[in-house]
């Protein structure tokens, strides 16, 4: 039986997700550099950094069975990584990009043991209709999206007047596959998966 269940995460998009799903967690916070090998994939890249959360815990502290949970979301356009904007002008350059495409947002989720641990990837397609510059400058300046990889979330006004598909999971797109991470944990599947 689990002992205690950490969300290894500072987004608060994650920690309400995983409150829906009906789970009593505690919350870890790891400062960790995120690089990575310039030949990876990016579904690589993003199940990469979603162990790398992981590598500051000492896993000697707690029990055997406590699991720890860990996400890297990324979003992909034609192959580029679209990062969290620093400034104004980038999440505006960010949203023109993604304006009348579809992209993947990629996101890694790592569950481990003390002993063991399962790395898996969710990808969902989302397509933008044609944002105006004045939608994209609204956007911007009221939701001020400088947290979000592609400088977007998709439950935020962007997403409600803008995003015209979706392929996949929705929640993966808000930085956490739940689906995913109820089948990881209803399988009870914890086996090494470390990339080499």
């Amino acid at each position: 039986m689990t002992s205690k269940i950490f969300l290894v995460s500072k987004s608060p998009r994650r920690k309400q997700l995983l409150e829906e799903m009906g789970f009593s967690f505690e919350i870890l916070h790891t400062d960790v550099e995120e690089i990575y090998p310039k030949h990876f994939t990016s579904i690589q890249i993003a199940e990469y950094l979603s162990q790398l959360k992981l590598t500051p815990i000492n896993f000697s502290q707690y029990a055997e069975n406590d699991l720890f949970i860990s996400c890297d979301t990324i979003v992909v356009l034609d192959e580029m990584i679209l990062g969290k904007p620093k400034t104004e002008a980038e999440a505006v350059a960010m949203l023109q990009q993604l304006s009348g495409k579809t992209h993947q947002v990629i996101s890694g989720l790592t569950v481990a043991s003390v002993k063991k641990t399962v790395t898996k990837h969710s990808i969902t397609e989302v397509t933008f209709k044609s944002l105006s510059e004045e939608e994209i400058q609204y956007y911007v300046g009221h939701y001020k999206p400088y947290d979000k990889a592609g400088g977007y979330g998709i439950q935020e006004w962007i997403g409600l007047i803008g995003v015209t598909s979706i392929r996949g999971c929705f929640y993966n797109v808000m930085g956490l596959p739940t689906q995913l991470l109820a089948e990881i944990l209803k399988k009870n599947i914890i086996t090494e998966t470390l990339i080499s």
